[in-house]
């Protein structure tokens, strides 16, 4: 059996995850921890593997408490940049043995929507990404969209592909969207939406869109649960689920 604690239990996802957790018969759930809680119980509870579903501004903290302490963790909170994953590299460097997965999306839709995007990429000529989320998210664009717009920039230098075609000479700031790596990436915020991306491609007289929607928080336990089930078998730091799916 392998122990398991959520951090960010009382969340919409947390508490999905946690519900997942307590459903498999060869997981335990052992702690559930919400803002303000002292991450001593994981300690306490003999946590093999943390899941933590909090904020940008808390996880930092959490992982440096749990790679320090020699504790598996399965991140799937937002926020983070090249900066953050370097600390982390670092934490684990100094705790050999110590896995962590760190995932812009557990939604297999969504790791494989970020897999065809790559594959496609080299035949066209234009690509942009467009990612939609309900109003409480914190970040914009979603960590999701970024590694995506990332994907395809890779896939299109490694073809020899130079710059999109784009003549705008005015635009309204922003209108645009973010450009990552050349990908332009647009947010969108909506009452209703939960997650959800499209990507076009586009090239003479003909086009490509590949979307994903995940409808509820339980598309991604499924993800969560193959992260826990795996990460001590992955030590050190690993950007993405595409890593133990075999993409």
């Amino acid at each position: 059996m392998i122990k398991v604690g959520v951090l960010g239990a009382a969340g919409r996802v947390g508490s999905a995850v946690a519900a997942g957790v307590n459903k498999a018969d060869d997981l335990e759930l052992v702690a559930e921890v919400s803002a303000g809680d002292s991450l001593q119980v994981l300690l306490d509870k003999d946590v093999d593997v943390i899941v933590d579903f909090t904020t940008p501004a808390a996880v930092m903290g959490n992982l440096d408490f749990c790679i320090n302490n020699g504790i598996h963790c399965v991140v799937g909170t937002t926020g983070f940049d090249d900066e953050r994953y370097q600390q982390v590299r670092d934490w684990c460097a100094a705790n050999e043995g110590v896995g962590v997965l760190v995932a812009p999306n557990f939604a297999i839709s969504a790791v494989l929507t970020m897999a065809f995007a790559r594959q496609a990429a080299p035949y066209f000529e234009s690509a942009e990404v467009v990612e939609y989320h309900h109003p409480n998210k914190l970040d914009a664009p979603s960590g999701t969209a970024v590694k995506t717009a990332q994907g395809i920039a890779d896939a299109r230098r490694e073809a020899g592909l130079g710059e999109m075609p784009d003549a705008t000479e005015q635009a309204l700031d922003g209108s645009r969207g973010a450009n990552v790596d050349g990908v332009h990436v647009h947010a969108v915020r909506m009452q209703g939406m939960v997650a959800h991306e499209e990507i076009v491609f586009g090239t003479t007289e003909q086009s490509l869109t590949i979307r994903q929607d995940s409808y509820g928080r339980e598309s991604f336990v499924p993800g969560v649960l193959t992260g826990v089930r795996e990460v001590a078998s992955h030590p050190g730091l690993t950007i993405g689920l595409d890593k133990y799916l075999g993409l």
